[in-house]
C-alpha cells in the first residue's frame, strides 16, 4: 500500500516540480543571457538558500528513482508475476531501498564532480 501511494505522490511531485524547473529552464534558454545565468546560478546553488534548493533537487531525484522503480514493479505485476504476498512485499521494499541507493549514488557523482 505504501509503495502504491508513493508512486502516485512521486508522480505528482515530478509533474509539478519538474514542470516548474523545465518551464523556467526553457524560458531562461529562450531569453537573455542574464536570465539564463540567473537560472544556472540558482540551480547551481550560487544564489538563494542553498540547503533548501539542494533538498528540493535531491527530493525530485528520489521521486524520479522511486517512481521509475515502482513503475517497473507495476510492469512486472501487469504481466502476471509477483502477486504472491512475500514476493510482492519484497519487491515493494526493494523499490524503496533501490531508490534511496540510486539517489545517494547519483548525488555522490554530481557533488563529486562539483568539488
Amino acid at each position: 500500500m505504501l509503495v502504491s501511494i508513493l508512486h502516485r505522490a512521486t508522480g505528482v511531485a515530478l509533474t509539478v516540480g519538474g514542470l516548474i524547473l523545465l518551464t523556467w529552464w526553457l524560458l531562461a534558454l529562450s531569453g537573455s543571457a542574464e536570465g539564463y545565468q540567473t537560472f544556472t546560478d540558482f540551480v547551481g546553488w550560487k544564489v538563494g538558500p542553498v540547503p533548501l534548493i539542494l533538498i528540493g533537487l535531491v527530493g525530485l531525484t528520489w521521486a524520479f528513482f522511486q517512481h521509475t522503480l515502482s513503475g517497473i514493479r507495476h510492469l512486472i505485476m501487469d504481466i502476471g508475476a509477483g502477486f504472491e504476498l512475500k514476493t510482492n512485499k519484497s519487491m515493494a521494499i526493494a523499490t524503496i531501498i533501490g531508490s534511496l541507493l540510486l539517489t545517494a549514488a547519483f548525488w555522490a557523482v554530481i557533488l563529486g564532480r562539483a568539488a
